[in-house]
């Protein structure tokens, strides 16, 4: 019988960074690290690593496209083995993100972007949500349930 209760907290990490390209790897390294503590696979970990490569690089580009600004990324680990990730910003918003969210829509033809990155980011987890406002800002949050050992008889 699968247990109702709301899964407990764990552990938590905020970690906030300026916009700069050199520091999408840096996030996605720290998180991974952090991660780490749920014991979660390979292909877990990459996943995440993956989703916030994804998330972080939405922020330096799109969100931040004349400026420097802050990126947030708030990382929460709980009891039924899932991991929620916030990547957030305070940049430009977007105008509508249900059209965002379709592959291969990019506001930028003209460059490399393909217009994949939120296809990755909700292929690579469990949940997504991504709440936008002009000139205020974007939030996606993720969560990935990682693999329940248990049932493996590990």
């Amino acid at each position: 019988m699968p247990n109702l209760e709301k899964p407990k907290l764990i552990n938590e990490m905020k970690l906030k960074l300026p916009s700069l390209s050199v520091n999408e790897s840096a996030a996605r390294a720290i998180v991974a690290a952090f991660a780490a503590q749920a014991n979660p696979t390979v292909s877990e970990v990459a996943d995440i690593k993956c989703v916030v490569s994804e998330a972080v690089t939405n922020c330096i580009v799109h969100a931040y496209p004349q400026t420097m600004g802050v990126i947030y990324i708030t990382v929460q680990i709980y009891s039924n083995r899932s991991i929620r990730l916030e990547i957030r910003d305070r940049g430009v918003g977007i105008g509508d993100v249900r059209q965002a969210r379709q592959p291969l829509f990019t506001t930028s033809p003209e460059s490399e972007r393909s217009g994949m990155g939120f296809t990755v980011m909700e292929s690579f987890t469990d949940k997504m949500r991504v709440r936008s406002k002009i000139g205020k800002g974007t939030s996606v949050i993720m969560v990935k349930q990682l693999e329940d050992f248990s049932l493996f008889g590990r």
